[in-house]
């Protein structure tokens, strides 16, 4: 399986994780967050760099998990309400959260909060089947100038 991200150059030629709290791991967890296209990669990056834009230095880096490391899919429709609310991780992080310390699988397919009838993809480094997963591909990223204006034109 393919999975995509957009990184900053910085961070585009390795699978490193921050332990940044994100939307499905709290602060400390370390994940690799990715999309199961460019498109959606780049939507979830949009929403998160409102009010700056792109520039060259960031990169579309292409994961190849092998097919057959187990998956953990999280349904939209088991859910709670709320789970798509930017302003309040809780939900999916007490999900997540669960899955990272259980280590039944390295990766959990999760819906996008932007599209949630798209899905993305949480990345357990610390698991033992993590040392599988590589970068297959690095390339430039190249959004059209319409997206720049769009996301320097958003405030808050």
């Amino acid at each position: 399986m393919l999975i995509f991200r957009i990184g900053h150059i910085n961070y585009a030629t390795k699978l490193t994780a921050s332990g940044v709290a994100g939307r499905w791991a709290s602060a400390g967890k370390k994940v690799i967050y990715a999309a199961e296209s460019i498109p959606l990669a780049l939507l979830e990056n949009m929403v998160r760099r409102q009010g700056v834009g792109f520039n060259s230095d960031f990169k579309i880096v292409v994961i190849e998990v092998p097919d057959d490391i187990a998956v953990e899919t999280i349904k939209t429709e088991k859910l709670k309400t709320g789970w798509r609310d930017f302003r309040d991780y809780a939900i999916c992080q007490a999900i997540g959260n669960e899955w990272f310390e259980a280590q039944t699988t390295c990766v959990l397919k999760v819906p996008s909060a932007v599209i949630p009838e798209s899905n993305n993809y949480v990345i357990n480094t610390l698991h033992p089947d993590f040392k599988r997963i590589k970068i297959i591909q690095v390339s430039d990223l190249v959004p059209d100038e319409r997206i720049e204006k769009l996301l320097k034109a958003y405030r808050k």
